[in-house]
């Protein structure tokens, strides 16, 4: 009988929290090349909380996938920003219900006394700017990974 190692175990969610600009980094890492349809983001003013329901790449899980020869993997997540003032759109129709975004990345601009704003950024030059009172997001995934249905890894090509 061999020994488990740790890559026999299954994957443990992602239950991550963003409250500078470090943390927000490796969350913008994480969630790069998520797709979403548009119908997927929610804005609870009441609340004052903004929710994406993403198909997170699982880039954490991508060099030990390639090493196994195995396909890689997705998870659905919820990217959880709170303490919003303010959401703006540009480059995103909210009414067209079939539109599809990618994800490519997640600044902080920050202001005065802790304030800012959190721009996510996706392909085709769509943006949301959610003006905050503070920088506090949060990423979980909320099911099991998936084989990703390209069976790919997202590229980047260079210009």
């Amino acid at each position: 009988m061999n020994d488990a190692s740790f890559s026999d175990a299954d994957p443990a969610p992602l239950a991550l929290i963003a409250q500078d600009a470090d943390d927000l980094t490796v969350i913008s890492t994480l969630v790069q090349d998520s797709v979403l349809p548009v119908t997927e983001i929610s804005y609870d003013m009441r609340h004052r909380q903004l929710a994406l329901l993403l198909n997170r790449f699982r880039w954490e899980d991508a060099d030990q996938a390639r090493r196994d020869e195995r396909p890689y993997e997705r998870v659905r997540s919820v990217l959880l920003i709170s303490d919003v003032q303010r959401v703006q759109s540009d480059g995103i129709d909210r009414a067209d219900t079939d539109l599809i975004l990618e994800l490519l990345a997640v600044r902080w601009e920050a202001g005065a006394d802790g304030t800012g704003r959190l721009m996510l950024e996706f392909a085709g030059d769509g943006t949301l700017a959610i003006e905050a009172e503070c920088l506090n997001l949060e990423l979980r995934d909320v099911t099991r990974p998936y084989i990703a249905p390209s069976r790919r890894a997202p590229e980047h090509p260079e210009d």
